[in-house]
């Protein structure tokens, strides 16, 4: 009974417009109060303690860095020269500008850990330059808000850090080593239908009369921040810093980029640049904070048992149980963004995940991909969103054009789904 009421009062919030930190507090405390009716105030004191539980919590110090580190690369021109050195790269031919912004994307995912921001980065630089060439708005926002979903796979990464901070056995660097190849996968699977369409509609026709970069001043233009990530992953690797650590050094390595190497950025921008990762920060901080409530409330009722009990009685197995996951997480995905579904279904999926002995690593890249998917997969697709308001074009106008890529990246998440070492093999082998 107090479970129904818990997830109708979130729900009824939610479709009432209500912010998803406050639907998910105000569902979990009105449970507390009703789960202790002769001292409902009683019941109420364990929520200022799962507030402060839910973010008292090392590894999440990282993740207002990393929401900088996306606002400061944003700022410093490096997606700028990234292109020109792709661009030099790939050549000019219709269907290379679309590689070159998902393969930027990816580069930048190893810089940044938000979908969001890497949008907004590649697609202020590919958008632009894609109309010159004959490509239509809509498909290069659609490109654009797919190639940014490879941000939270590839390593460092935002939703590893809050799964990592609500599941015991997967640590951050071991999440971060298994989303590597399944990132890289991914982009892969993008690559493919971008081409595909872009050459069977006869996109990028003037693309042959954009100037070529020089391959050399590109390359040197492009290598500070080709050496971002290395410096961030390799560093960890070697264990001079760890994860949370990391994350400082790339806002520091931003920061040196963009005032002293290309000097893009000025003293006076620092301000909006920090208010901005502020505030970006702090909703995500609230989300999970309130979150801690909702999880309390759930796992001291035991309101996932019975979910346990229903999903084990259908008899799919273990196999037809992801598959039933996979769709579901992906429709929810089309509505909530990927920390708001970590935070509310977590507590219900980890018994699942340990009734059915699902290794933690690679359930949580499993999840990841799969908000990654519900990020440019319309109504909600917060990284469509960025990419459609930089190309102005409303989002329904994507939809011919962003369902052959959701196709493609949902194959990707299937084949990690049958074959678990896509996601294993890196972190076994360097030792997490």
């Amino acid at each position: 009974m107090i479970g129904t009421l818990l997830f109708v009062v979130f729900v009824v919030l939610m479709v009432a417009g209500v912010p998803i930190a406050v639907a998910l507090g105000a569902g979990g405390m009105l449970a507390m109060a009703i789960a202790a009716p002769d001292a409902p105030y009683w019941g109420l004191l364990a929520a200022p303690q799962n507030l402060h539980a839910g973010i008292a919590k090392y590894p999440l110090l990282a993740l207002p860095m990393f929401v900088l580190v996306g606002s400061i690369f944003d700022r410093s021109g490096v997606a700028q020269r990234m292109v020109l050195f792709a661009q030099a790269c790939v050549g000019r031919a219709p269907g290379m500008l679309p590689m070159v912004a998902i393969l930027v994307a990816m580069v930048l995912g190893g810089i940044s850990g938000s979908g969001p921001a890497n949008a907004a980065a590649v697609g202020g630089v590919m958008i632009a330059a894609m109309a010159r060439a004959g490509y239509p708005n809509p498909f290069s926002a659609s490109v654009v808000g797919a190639a940014a979903a490879t941000d939270i796979l590839i390593p460092p990464s935002i939703a590893f850090v809050v799964y990592s901070v609500n599941v015991p056995g997967a640590s951050v660097p071991a999440l971060f080593a298994a989303g590597m190849v399944p990132g890289v996968l991914a982009g892969l699977a993008l690559i493919v239908p971008a081409v595909w369409l872009s050459r069977r509609h006869g996109f990028g026709q003037h693309e042959r009369e954009l100037p070529r970069p020089a391959f050399w001043r590109s390359l040197a233009g492009a290598s500070w921040g080709l050496a971002a990530p290395v410096l961030i992953l390799g560093g960890m690797r070697a264990g001079w810093f760890t994860p949370t650590e990391a994350a400082v050094v790339a806002v520091v390595y931003g920061l040196f980029l963009g005032l002293v190497v290309h000097r893009s950025i000025g003293w006076r921008d620092l301000w909006s640049i920090f208010r901005e990762a502020s505030e970006i920060s702090a909703v995500i901080m609230i989300v999970i904070a309130l979150a801690g409530v909702f999880a309390y409330v759930v796992n001291t009722l035991g309101l996932a048992d019975p979910v346990v009990a229903a999903v084990k009685g259908l008899g799919l197995g273990s196999t037809g149980t992801l598959m039933l996951l996979f769709v579901a997480l992906t429709i929810v995905g089309m509505f909530l963004d990927g920390v708001s579904i970590f935070l509310i279904f977590l507590p219900l999926l980890y018994p699942l995940m340990l009734a059915f002995q699902w290794d933690p690593v690679w359930f949580g890249v499993l999840l990841t991909m799969n908000v990654a998917l519900g990020q440019f997969t319309p109504p909600m697709a917060v990284n469509l969103m960025v990419a459609c308001r930089l190309a102005g074009v409303r989002m329904e106008q994507t939809v011919p054009w962003v369902g052959w890529l959701l196709v493609s990246f949902a194959i990707a998440a299937l084949a990690v789904l049958f074959v678990p070492e896509l996601a294993l093999w890196l972190p076994r082998n360097l030792g997490y």
